[in-house]
């Protein structure tokens, strides 16, 4: 049985030691030729990470069941009531398609932008981060992989947690 990370551990040291590599992250990409939403938070993706996701078909059915599962969860479920899911799910797919690697743009808000009124806390980031380990798990994605995602993730942390 693999142990999995606790996500607020795993965010914070992630952040922690982001902060300490970005630096040789961003002298080692080469420059982004325009910033968006999702090409804010400069670090770069793992070799083969949007292939391992199985690429905007298998991301797209990651969020496809992520979504789900947020709407679904009794500890934040109900801010996802009036969501349009597959608008979401398309978003993320989008975005996180971009983070990996992959051809996708994310054309949506800034993430301070789309969680500025929702009265975030850390608790809610963090089960928000146990179901998304919930549906990479279902979706058979190497725990590793699990891991690149979310260090990708993590530095978005401070944008969208609004309540301290």
């Amino acid at each position: 049985m693999k142990k999995l990370i606790a996500p607020i551990t795993f965010v914070a040291f992630s952040l922690l030691s982001l902060g300490s590599g970005l630096a040789a992250a961003q002298t080692m990409s080469p420059p982004m030729k325009a910033v968006t939403p999702a090409s804010a938070y400069p670090v770069a993706p793992a070799a083969g990470l949007y292939q391992a996701f199985g690429e905007q078909a298998g991301i797209r059915a990651l969020m496809d069941d992520f979504v789900v599962r947020l709407k679904a969860d009794a500890r934040i479920g109900e801010q996802f009531k009036d969501t349009n899911l597959a608008n979401l799910a398309k978003q993320l797919t989008d975005q996180v398609c971009q983070l990996s690697g992959g051809p996708c743009v994310y054309k949506g808000p800034d993430m301070k932008e789309a969680h500025a009124s929702m009265d975030i806390n850390r608790g809610h980031f963090n089960a928000l981060v146990e179901v998304l380990q919930q549906s990479m798990d279902a979706r058979g994605i190497p725990f590793t992989r699990q891991n690149q995602l979310l260090a990708l993730l993590a530095p978005m942390h401070r944008d969208v947690v609004t309540v301290k």
